[in-house]
Order: structure tokens, then sequence, then C-alpha cells
């Protein structure tokens, strides 16, 4: 099967991963049809994050179009790639919900720390407008970082590492490497980066808090003060979940991914969706 009849498989089955994919170059081909055509870039005025206080009380809502945002066709052809390869791998280990989550919190992650600094050093982003999903996009990538570190990568057939040196390669490349072009944008991948790593790191201890709600926590504390039989049967199921979890990861870090058995694959994918 082909990359591109791989690419039209995956925008059949609707899931989350396609939905980010569509939003995202939707807007590229509405933004440079608005350009080209009517000879207006307020469609992009309206929807990255600009860095400046005073204009971005009024346009609050960019602090979440920006990520969906693109103009140039090589940044949104790079973020896709990236993206979609990425997100295919960390839905082996997490849900749809995560990915969803890791993308919207490292996206707001990365473009909160630059806002921020637009208005310590506001002459440093003078008429400055931030887009492009790469901010959360390497979060996901630092997530999935943390959580598998070990898994084994392939690069074009070619060259196989685990998955810890893979991500610092995709950063270095994205971001450290000419610096001092694209400054802004390169700062806010630290910011997407790191919640990706806090996403991992929690993840791994147990802490899952793309879970986080009132309803959620009120639950839990419910749960602490009424003591039965049922209650300490579906501690203990969780437990179990996630010790064979952790039994599977761990061989995938010794053994790789692609020599688990088509039951642990399955099993792998179902104990997650339930994380």
């Amino acid at each position: 099967m082909s990359f591109l009849d791989n690419i039209k498989n995956e925008l059949k089955k609707h899931n989350k991963l396609t939905v980010l994919l569509v939003i995202n170059i939707s807007i590229f081909f509405i933004i440079n049809i608005s350009v080209s055509v009517f000879s207006t870039d307020i469609i992009v005025r309206n929807l990255a994050l600009p860095l400046n206080l005073n204009e971005f009380v009024f346009k609050f809502w960019t602090l979440f179009t920006y990520m969906f945002s693109h103009k140039d066709f090589g940044h949104v052809f790079y973020n896709m790639l990236l993206l979609y390869f990425t997100a295919r791998t960390f839905l082996n280990f997490m849900s749809e919900k995560k990915l969803m989550f890791v993308y919207m919190m490292s996206g707001l992650f990365g473009g909160i720390i630059l806002l921020v600094l637009s208005i310590l050093f506001p002459n440093t982003f003078t008429n400055s407008i931030l887009f492009g999903a790469s901010a959360a996009v390497l979060g996901v990538v630092a997530a999935l970082a943390l959580y598998v570190p070990n898994l084994p990568v392939s690069i074009f057939g070619i060259l196989e590492m685990k998955y810890k040196y893979y991500a610092l390669l995709i950063f270095a490349v994205s971001t450290i490497i000419d610096f001092n072009i694209n400054t802004g944008g390169k700062i806010s991948h630290f910011g997407g980066a790191f919640f990706g790593l806090l996403f991992g790191y929690l993840l791994k201890n147990g802490k899952d808090i793309s879970e986080l709600s009132y309803l959620k926590i009120k639950k839990e504390s419910t749960l602490k003060v009424v003591h039965n039989n049922k209650n300490k049967s579906v501690n203990d199921s969780s437990n179990a979940n996630q010790k064979t979890i952790d039994e599977l990861l761990d061989k995938i870090s010794k053994n790789g991914y692609e020599n688990l058995s088509k039951t642990e694959k399955e099993l792998l994918f179902k104990l997650s969706q339930k994380k």
C-alpha cells in the first residue's frame, strides 16, 4: 500500500487525527485563496496570534486558532507529515482524547509563553504574529518520547534509533538549528515540547491530567469514603490493567513494537483507551 493510500485510508476513519489534518489543511487553503484571489490577509490576521497585548485582548480566540493556521506550503506540509506519523504511533499507546488534549494544550503553552515574552520585551516582537501547528505537534512528539522512550523508530527504512533520540533530532532540526530565523516561532516550540514532556512524565507515573475535571474529582473523592467490595474490585482491575500495560511497554523497549503479537497489540490498544 502506497503512502497516499495510507493517508486516504486514514481520512476515511473520521478519527481525531483526521479532524486535525482536515482542519489544518482546510485553513491553509482558505488563507491562500483569500490572499491570491482577494489580495487580503484579513483572514490570517484574525487567526494568527498577535504578539501585542493590546491587540490580543480583542482577538483572544487567536490563542486557539493560531495552531491550525499556515501560510506556506512547506510549513503545513512538514507539520502535517510529522503529525500524521507521530499521531499514528501515539494512538498505539494512548487514546484519541489524549491526542487532542496534548495537541491543544501544547499549542496553548507555546502561544502563552511567546505572548508573555512579547509583553515583557515589546520591542523584540513589534508587529509580529504567530501561526502554525509546530508547537502543538512537537508537544505530541515530546509526550510520546517520554512515555515510550526506547520504542525503536525506523527513519526511511535506513536508520533505526530509539524514539527519545528521534524526538531530540526532530527538535534540533526544527528549533535549535538557525534559531535566529523565526526566533519567536521557535520559542513557542519550547513551550509545546515542555507540556508534552510534562504530560508524558505524569502519565507514566499514573497521573492522567487529560482526565481532570470537576465531575471526575468529585466522583473520585466520593469513592474514597464509600468502602465496599465493588470499589475494591474496580481498583484491583485498574491496577492489573496498568501492570499489563507496563509489561507490554517493557517488552516494546527491549524488542520493539513490531515484535509484539497481534493479540498483544490489540490488548495494548484496548487497555490504553481505558486510561
